[in-house]
């Protein structure tokens, strides 16, 4: 896989990895056993959004 690839103009495929490493730590990060406030759910569910989003990206690019 090319580092420098782009794919249609946008990111390097390296910088969606780098994507798709943070926002898994983001989800790890801000996992509870206790439960999540309602701010807490939105909030991980944006960034579960944004994951799913950049895994598609990736897959274009492979």
């Amino acid at each position: 896989m090319a580092t420098n690839s782009l794919i249609t103009g946008a990111l390097p495929v390296a910088r969606l990895h780098e994507l798709h490493d943070l926002l898994t730590l983001a989800l790890d990060a801000t996992e509870s056993r206790v439960g999540y406030t309602q701010a807490e759910r939105e909030a991980r569910s944006y960034v579960r959004g944004a994951l799913r989003h950049t895994n598609r990206l990736m897959e274009v690019a492979a």
